[in-house]
């Protein structure tokens, strides 16, 4: 992957960051049309601000992006605008889901963000072939139902 440079009028600029957040309770809600919705909110909120998202990825339980943020923005202030404006989006689209979340927070407190160096590639990668990863260690790790109170043959 090229390193590529951004500009302003006066500053080149490479700033790029690996940020994850999830929704309020972890709960398992990112699927089918609010999959779609989400994404298509979250490309029009960073094309408002000038961000570029290089990598992106909607789990049911969370969101992780490789976002390239101009420096004029701090990174808290674009996550709260991401979280605070895709939330209020969501709710306006999906009426039941106020119901689910309440108070018009659909986004857990907080979040994740590493900045990214030269590793961007892998990052990348990591972020696109995550859930191929899941999927994978979900189907090895099947367990037949074991009884956590049963002590075995003869024991009482």
């Amino acid at each position: 992957m090229a390193q590529k440079a951004y500009s302003l009028s006066h500053t080149k600029w490479m700033c790029k960051y690996h940020v994850v957040f999830t929704p309020k309770y972890r709960r398992k809600v990112i699927y089918n049309q609010i999959r779609s919705d989400l994404g298509e909110i979250f490309r029009k909120l960073c094309q408002y601000k000038g961000i570029e998202i290089i990598e992106g990825h909607l789990m049911p339980d969370h969101v992780r992006m490789l976002l390239a943020i101009p420096p004029k923005y701090s990174v808290s202030s674009v996550m709260g605008c991401l979280k605070g404006k895709s939330s209020l989006m969501v709710f306006d689209k999906h009426a039941n889901m106020k119901y689910k979340f309440g108070n018009g927070k659909f986004w857990a407190e907080g979040y994740y963000v590493s900045t990214v160096g030269l590793n961007e590639a892998a990052i990348a990668k990591y972020i696109r072939e995550q859930e191929k990863a899941d999927i994978a260690i979900d189907r090895l790790s099947v367990k037949e139902y074991e009884d956590p109170f049963d002590r075995g043959p003869g024991r009482k």
